[in-house]
């Protein structure tokens, strides 16, 4: 078996078999160049049967296996107590350690009956780095989204092991400034998104548990991609290498009083969500929400059949030898990215390689919109579709000065759904930057022709810089 094992990982095998395949199409360039014009040069506008390799999310656009697909003609679809809810209840308790939790039909559904129960004009929420819909939850609710990550994090070019940890230094300073009772609840995303998908240590994650709880306040993860955060853990850090996945994800959780979670990536399912706390009184009122908004206590949006895809899909998700081919495969690509000398956030994370768009245009200037053009660059190569994490995204203008306030950081996101592409895919991405770094300096950005008031990336419209 050793011998199986090693030539296995040499070649860095799948550990599965393909039974179902999706056709896809390449278009020309010409008609490429037709569909962003028609599209506004926004790439969530393009039709997905006009995208040869989708990496704009991993969130719902994973494959299920057959075991989950097997549980799915299980489905119970009664509208009450349906027995695939305890399917979830059971795989929540013993691998999350929570009794107290709520289906959703997503994570931002959860982010939605959370803040609508917490936040108030007054109100601050902490984390290392709030992603776009949380952020949006909480500023749709007054509140003010507090990011407090590590400095390391703005450094692309840094090799440190957890460039996803919150600032203790900087989580005390808040508390003290915006003081304990306007402070709800500390949040902590894992695996931190917004900053390259870079893994949080157990230690940062002991530590800010600890900080709030000295201050009696309530300590959240936003849990959405927890088993590659604790494959990190297991690989990266002290005393880990040896214990379980499982065992690793029930530490993680015994530290926080309660958790928000899409299940659209770790959970390996199209649709679904979480939500988890140990409060008696903060429980009743989620469920009063959840089921003015969602439905019912133990359905909450979701049909049966999805419950039990779910509960079989965190099992999946928290496989050692899942974890390190799916962990595997991102750093595959980022390896090759390098190189061409193409810049990324390194190290690696978990389910994304992040493009650094201000090193690929280092003279372009942040209000034309850098990330924005290499996303449409890259479908223009080779109708590959990413997101831009950048100055379209998080961009924001002073209310009283109208001055903007750029980010950190640009990035545009390679998101790789969890058993959909191949390696040859990953090439083709590969070689579809390298092209687009031959004539970088050709490219001249974008501007804004219209957008909404919030999240505006996902429906703004713009136009080239002549």
């Amino acid at each position: 078996m050793k011998i199986i094992s090693s030539i296995a990982d040499k070649h860095r095998a799948e550990p599965f078999r393909i039974k179902v395949v999706e056709p896809i199409k390449m278009t020309t360039l010409a008609q490429r160049d037709k569909i962003l014009k028609k599209a506004c040069y926004n790439i969530f506008m393009i039709r997905s049967e006009d995208v040869f390799i989708d990496l704009l999310t991993d969130s719902g656009t994973s494959a299920m296996s057959d075991n989950q697909w097997a549980g799915m003609m299980l489905g119970d679809e009664s509208y009450a107590m349906c027995r695939n809810y305890f399917s979830l209840k059971s795989v929540v308790k013993n691998l999350f350690g929570f009794d107290k939790f709520v289906p959703t039909h997503q994570g931002r559904a959860a982010e939605h009956i959370l803040f609508s129960c917490t936040v108030d004009k007054t109100k601050v929420i902490p984390n290392n780095m709030h992603f776009d819909t949380t952020r949006a939850n909480i500023e749709d609710r007054g509140g003010l989204a507090l990011n407090l990550i590590n400095d390391d994090a703005f450094d692309t070019q840094k090799i440190k092991p957890f460039k996803g940890n919150m600032d203790i230094e900087k989580l005390e300073a808040a508390i003290k400034k915006h003081g304990v009772g306007n402070i709800p609840l500390v949040m902590l995303t894992i695996t931190n998104n917004s900053g390259g998908g870079q893994p949080v240590s157990m230690s940062n994650i002991r530590q800010v548990s600890r900080v709030a709880h000295r201050h009696g306040i309530p300590f959240f993860l936003d849990a959405c991609r927890f088993a590659e955060n604790a494959y990190f853990i297991k690989t990266r850090e002290p005393g880990y290498a040896n214990k379980d996945i499982r065992a690793i994800v029930r530490e993680m959780f015994s530290y926080s009083d309660g958790f928000t979670m899409s299940a659209k990536k770790d959970g390996i399912v199209n649709i679904g969500g979480l939500l988890a706390v140990r409060d008696d009184r903060l429980f009743t009122r989620i469920k009063e929400r959840l089921i003015i908004n969602e439905g019912f206590i133990t359905y909450g949006g979701l049909a049966g059949r999805d419950l039990e895809a779910l509960a079989r899909g965190f099992m999946e998700a928290t496989e050692y030898e899942y974890l390190k081919y799916r962990v595997g495969q991102v750093k595959y690509l980022g390896d090759c990215l390098m190189a061409k000398g193409i810049p990324i956030i390194r190290p690696t994370g978990g389910h994304a390689i992040y493009l650094d768009a201000k090193g690929i245009f280092p003279g372009m200037h942040q209000k034309l919109f850098p990330a924005q053009a290499l996303t449409v660059e890259l479908y223009r190569e080779a109708g590959i579709r990413a997101v831009e994490i950048g100055s379209v995204m998080f961009a924001s203008k002073d209310r009283k000065t109208g001055v903007v306030k750029y980010p950190e950081l640009d990035l545009v996101r390679l998101a790789i759904p969890r058993r959909v592409y191949t390696d040859n895919h990953m090439n083709v991405v590969a070689d579809a930057a390298g092209q687009i770094m031959k004539r970088r300096n050709k490219i001249k950005g974008y501007r804004i022709t219209w957008e909404p008031p919030t999240l505006r990336h996902f429906t703004a419209k713009f136009a080239p810089v002549k």
